[in-house]
This record gives structure tokens, sequence and C-alpha cells, in this order.
């Protein structure tokens, strides 16, 4: 079977034989979990952006979101660039992906030790081993600390933990329609997506990987799912309504968008690669073993801006005034209108931009390289 046979019908995990691109990969060894597990032979896929300085004082950590990977540019349009937001002119950009993933770190779909991949046997992960893991990617760079660390949704989840474990570490964080603990609604949600891809019948409990054909339909009901929570009810009521897709099938053209959403990810993306962060995003909580979360925020001491997408039904701004409320060092909530729900961090760059430049002049008013 070709490789891109495989991909397409069994996992659209970045493969070790395909075109890296601009990537690099970087080993940080061996890595003890949250969990008392060592996952061995770590393996960081990044991409990076600008000049480090003499001082190595210019760096930014951007943390992406689920689906996300290294390459901002490729999710994350016009913010990155001479003179954009996170401008390399004057600053060193840094995107790792995270431990789990599915574009080049370690992660279900990689080779384990016995030269199998690792599959169902891959350890169960959290938002702190993710952060463990940058930090480790960090310290091998020689990189004393980053001007600010951002990310949207579960890269928000990792800068939060970053200001909570390692102020000494960053100028100040952004965190983009997320959260300091997993609520309810979404880890309902979440497991509903997880079932659609642990039902298909080509999950094999997750060692799919030598089979012909892998969950390739059930992680395009989960993305479906998911889609959907991403962007509002108004939105897909103007654009699509009762409108049917103009062919004889009867289908409406909303189920056809829906269906491009699932067919975009699955070209690129793994089905246990999604269960795991998934996972990971359902166990967040930024005051486990910390005494709980109002007690684990009134810790942070570095700069915190919040950002809030009015329309979010995923992450709804209440999430967002909660870790304002709980946090000392945090700004008043910068709300951001959107009709496009939470995937208004994507959309609305203009008003993301000027965000992440104000929060980049309060992180550069803290030195790093004399802590």
């Amino acid at each position: 079977m070709a490789t891109s046979d495989f991909s397409r019908r069994v996992t659209g995990a970045w493969l070790e034989d395909h075109d890296p691109g601009d990537r690099r990969f970087l080993n940080i060894g061996d890595l003890e979990l949250e969990s008392g597990e060592i996952l061995p032979n770590v393996t960081i896929a990044y991409q990076s952006w600008g000049t480090l300085n003499e001082s190595k004082s210019n760096a930014i950590l951007i943390n992406h979101a689920l689906t996300g990977w290294s390459d901002v540019p490729g999710w994350w349009p016009s913010m990155v660039g001479p003179g954009s937001p996170f401008d390399t002119d004057k600053y060193f950009v840094i995107c790792p992906n995270v431990i789990g993933g599915c574009q080049g770190s370690t992660g279900p779909s990689s080779i384990a030790p016995d030269g199998k991949r690792w599959g169902s046997r891959f350890p169960v992960l959290t938002i702190r081993d993710m952060v463990k893991a940058e930090v480790a990617f960090t310290n091998k760079l020689n990189i004393p600390g980053y001007v600010i660390a951002v990310g949207p949704s579960l890269g928000g989840m990792r800068s939060l933990e970053w200001a909570i474990q390692y102020p000494d570490r960053i100028g100040a964080i952004c965190t983009i329609g997320s959260s300091a603990v997993a609520t309810g609604d979404q880890i309902g949600t979440a497991s509903i997506q997880i079932t659609a891809i642990k039902a298909d019948s080509n999950f094999y409990g997750g060692d799919y990987y030598d089979q012909d054909s892998g969950p390739v339909a059930g992680m395009g009901i989960a993305r479906k799912i998911a889609h959907l929570t991403y962007r509002t009810e108004a939105e897909m009521d103007v654009r699509f309504g009762r409108e049917l897709q103009g062919d004889e099938t009867g289908r409406y053209a909303v189920e056809s968008y829906l269906d491009h959403q699932a067919d975009k990810l699955q070209n690129r993306f793994d089905a246990n690669t999604y269960i795991s962060l998934t996972d990971a995003m359902n166990s967040h909580d930024v005051g486990r073993d910390r005494g709980g979360v109002a007690a684990a925020l009134a810790t942070v001491k570095v700069p915190v801006v919040v950002v809030s997408i009015d329309t979010d039904r995923l992450f709804p701004p209440r999430l967002q005034a909660e870790i304002v409320e709980l946090t000392p060092a945090a700004k008043p909530v910068k709300t951001i209108n959107s009709p496009f729900g939470h995937d208004g961090f994507l959309i609305e760059v203009e008003s993301v931009g000027e965000i992440i430049r104000e929060t980049i002049e309060l992180g550069l008013k803290l030195d790093l390289v004399g802590r």
C-alpha cells in the first residue's frame, strides 16, 4: 500500500517517510509523566521564525490548540512575520507540537521502543505533562525564558500552567478562549466525540496502524460534533438555514459543510491523538492537588491577559471571567466581538493581533535574563 493511501485510509498522522517541510526535531530524552509513568526517548517537532538574539531574551512561545500544529502561519494566518503581531524582525517565535500529537512529536502513532507503533499502549497525558515537555524542550534549546507564552483553547490551558509553575521563565501570558478547569458540558461533548471514534469498526482498540483501514469515519463524526461547538447557532442558520446542497441527494448544505470539515481533518490528523489530547483537555484543572482553582490562580505573579470571545459556546465568557476574578495578576478581560464563536480567535486576527502586541509590551517589562 502506498504511503498516501495508508494515510488516507488508516491515519492522517505525519509518518516517518513524509516530507517534514520546515519542521525540525529535538529529542528531549525520557519524560516522567504526572501519572509516574515514563515516556521514553521523546521527540518534539517544532518550527521557528525570526532570530534568537545574543542574550536569548527575545523568544516568544506559541502553544497551539487541539488540532493545531507547529506551522503557525498554516493555522493562524497573518499573525507571524515582519511587522506582524508576532514580529519576526524583533522576536524569535517558536511553536513546538505537543507530546501526544501526530505531526512529528512523540504520540500514539510514533514508533515505541519495541519497534511497533504505540497505539493503545500510549500513556495517558495531562496538560501538565505537555508543559513539562515544553520546559524540557526549552532547556534543550538553552532558552532562559519567553517574553510571553500565548495560546488559544488547549494552548491557553498550557499557557496558564506556565504562569502557575514557571513564573521565572515567562514575562507574561495570554490565554485565549480557554479556562482554568474543564467543565461538565465540555467533558460531556468531548466524551461523545471519543465514543464515535471508538465505535468505528476500524478502531481495533486503538491498534489500527497495521490494518487496511483506520477509524477515519469515526473521527470524521467526532470532528463534525466538535465543529458545531466551535461555531455559533446564528452563523449556521445565516449561512445554511434549511438550504439543500443543490444536487439530487436531498442533503442539506450544512451537512456538506460538516463533511468538508471532517475530510480536512482526516487527511492530517490521527484518531488516537484526537482521543489522547481530548482526554488531556478533559482532565484540565489548575487546582488539582493545589488546594483548588482559586488557591492555584492566587499564586500567579506574572501579568495574565485573558481573551474572551463573546459568542464562544465551547468556552463561554464566564470561564475567562473566572480566571480574571481569581488571578490577582490578571488584567481586565479582553473581549472580542465575533459571529464565529470559538473559532473567532482564528478569524478576528486584527483584534487578536492588537491584544498580542499589548501582551508583548507587558512581557518586555520583566527582565528574564536577570531572573
